[in-house]
């Protein structure tokens, strides 16, 4: 069914967004945004065939808009034939399946799921700072290598 309202079968499968050879699997709906998840899960009703240049070009924007965007390797800058009808199908697509998106912060209760955030800045500015210590060794050590010599 799936492959169907896209307009495709197995014979025909191919990169929902652009047409060239399907070799991986696009969440049409993004995991994750501004580096928090968005709810929606792995699932057909959000996976879509898609080609890896069109896959890395769309990263998690808004699928219709990087469609029609100037943005390297979308369709309208690739000048995908067909456009029109691509975003059409994919639209019916989109509402074929109603996608499950997860409620993170009534799952897990406001306490915590803030308790987690707070953890992750912690966490990363902990790594930050390692970095940063790190990269002041490495001078340190090329610094009495260079001595050494």
């Amino acid at each position: 069914m799936a492959l169907t309202i896209l307009g495709m079968s197995l014979d025909t499968f191919q990169c929902a967004y652009c047409g060239a050879v399907a070799s991986e699997w696009d969440h049409l709906r993004p995991l994750v945004k501004d580096k928090r998840p968005t709810g929606y899960v792995s699932e057909i009703g959000n996976l879509v065939p898609c080609c890896g240049k069109c896959n890395q070009s769309k990263g998690n924007k808004d699928w219709k808009a990087w469609m029609r965007s100037t943005a390297a390797l979308s369709p309208m800058t690739r000048k995908v034939e067909n456009l029109d009808e691509r975003i059409r199908r994919l639209e019916e697509y989109e509402h074929w399946s109603t996608p499950t998106k997860i409620d993170f912060v009534a799952a897990a209760g406001a306490a915590m799921w803030q308790q987690h955030w707070d953890n992750w800045t912690r966490v990363q500015e902990v790594m930050r700072q390692s970095q940063l210590h790190a990269s002041k060794i490495n001078q340190l050590v090329a610094e009495a290598a260079a001595k050494a010599d």
